[in-house]
């Protein structure tokens, strides 16, 4: 009991109650919806990208805390970034839960808050939900611009 108290600190239920951006997109130039299957957590995401960053992001999520939490981290400070900043913050993430490695720093450390799930499998997938349909949107506008579109 004492861990899953861990798990779900103050802090990541402050995140998760005040996630940034939730509204979808009306005219967005991709979208990615992405399910965990384990638990059901959904998450999808809106973006504008002009000159190869997001200029615009709207998402829905319903999630655990755990997912709710991440998404706001991203939503945070994802205008601006690019599709290698994405995949390299997301990557960061997958790294600190599934391979011990050290939590992010500078702009996305408050994803260190996510660093006691890193022994709940079974939470992995939700966490990372925001992050994987945000690099498969970005890479949905480029290949839109790749095929002329």
């Amino acid at each position: 009991m004492v861990d899953l108290i861990s798990l779900y600190s103050k802090r990541i239920l402050a995140l998760a109650a005040d996630i940034p951006h939730v509204e979808r997109l009306a005219d967005s130039d991709a979208s990615s919806t992405k399910r965990s299957p384990l638990c059901g957590s959904t998450i999808t995401i809106d973006i504008k990208v002009l000159h190869g960053r997001i200029t615009d992001f709207g998402q829905d999520v319903k999630a655990c805390a755990l997912g709710q939490a991440a998404a706001a981290v991203l939503a945070e400070h994802v205008i601006g970034l690019t599709i290698n900043e994405i995949r390299q913050v997301r990557d960061d993430l997958y790294a600190m839960l599934k391979e011990g490695a050290e939590p992010p720093t500078g702009t996305f450390e408050k994803l260190k808050f996510l660093e006691p799930a890193r022994e709940f499998k079974n939470r992995h997938a939700s966490i990372m939900l925001a992050y994987d349909a945000t690099l498969e949107a970005m890479e949905s506008v480029g290949a839109q611009a790749c095929a002329g579109g």
